[in-house]
């Protein structure tokens, strides 16, 4: 049995039709391990407690994030071990660890063994006898999404595993998936600068009764407001060739954010706070996983979900970014097809 700890009233909100229930701002932890340059084991640790504190539920990860060795799944587990019954665990499988494909990074995997085997080491480095979430990191061509659900389905029929997820699923394969084992959330890129979701997708989870978990919710850090041209971060940071801080994309993007902070200031907000309630205020099925590494962003973070945004802000946001951002969120190369 786990200590109770006191912790502030978030707002819970439902994924999907499946019973799955978290706080409206959940806690993204790919950037404490990769990404975004050298991560540091205190202040992560640090931040996932303090999100505990706050209220914060949902907390994210992925073998992907430890590039196979388990280092980040082991993090949210150390960090979170003293309150394992108080948060929901969500973590991915589906890429080929052992399969480097040069510059695109690494090929997929969602075969039924494979899904077996990720499952049985997440358990073991977050040190959990469940993982409350299972998503399917990225579709995986070569097995049909029928086999995929089916094996997550008899992960959750064994008790390894609560709740099926998928990842940059579009809306044949999350139909296909679905009439196998109900998906109850789906997670993909949505924030004020990435609406591909929009017109396709958020229409077919709705209909399903699947839950949204939107990804980069701040742009990957743009909607911070603390950026920097892409030559000026290190290899290692993925920001330096995103393209929407290459030459062009970042100047139209930067005049964006001007215009959003303008507009959170007016509102005695954040620009930060401002992109995340405009995230909330698209529909109550939606938990943005903002990620940080800094205890004071997570403050920062979750109290936008107490922030109330007018039609008219709702109007003046669509119309600063009408379609998103200037550049697009992956090279071609990479880019998750639906």
């Amino acid at each position: 049995m786990t200590q109770q700890h006191n912790t502030t009233n978030l707002p819970k909100r439902r994924l999907g039709t499946q019973g799955l229930e978290v706080a409206a701002i959940g806690l993204g932890t790919m950037g404490m391990t990769m990404a975004y340059g050298a991560g540091d084991e205190s202040s992560a640790i640090a931040t996932l407690r303090r999100a505990h504190e706050l209220g914060v539920t949902l907390f994210d990860t992925a073998e992907l994030y430890g590039m196979g060795t388990g280092s980040n799944e082991k993090l949210v587990g150390r960090g979170l071990k003293d309150v394992r019954d108080e948060v929901v665990l969500a973590t991915k499988f589906g890429f080929d660890m052992s399969s480097p494909t040069g510059a695109d990074g690494f090929g997929l995997n969602s075969r039924p063994d494979n899904i077996r085997r990720v499952a049985d080491n997440s358990l073991r480095y977050l040190g959990t006898d469940h993982i409350d979430v299972l998503y399917q990191h990225r579709v995986d061509p070569e097995v049909p999404i029928e086999d995929v659900a089916g094996t997550v389905g008899e992960l959750i029929d064994a008790g390894k595993v609560r709740y099926f997820g998928l990842s940059e699923a579009g809306p044949d394969i999350i139909r296909r998936a679905h009439a196998v084992h109900p998906v109850s959330v789906l997670q993909t890129e949505y924030s004020v600068f990435e609406r591909a979701v929009e017109p396709e997708v958020l229409p077919v989870v709705r209909e399903l009764g699947i839950g949204f978990v939107p990804y980069s919710p701040l742009g990957r850090g743009f909607l911070t407001g603390a950026v920097k041209p892409a030559a000026e971060y290190p290899a290692d940071d993925m920001r330096s060739w995103d393209e929407r801080w290459q030459p062009g994309n970042y100047e139209k993007n930067l005049t964006a954010i001007r215009e959003l902070t303008a507009l959170a200031e007016a509102k005695g907000i954040t620009v930060t706070q401002l992109a995340l309630a405009w995230l909330l205020a698209q529909g109550e099925d939606i938990v943005p996983i903002p990620g940080t590494r800094s205890p004071q962003r997570v403050a920062e973070n979750t109290a936008a979900a107490h922030i109330a945004l007018s039609p008219q802000d709702l109007d003046r946001i669509r119309e600063i970014l009408p379609r998103g951002s200037a550049g697009s969120r992956y090279p071609e190369s990479v880019m998750p097809t639906w």
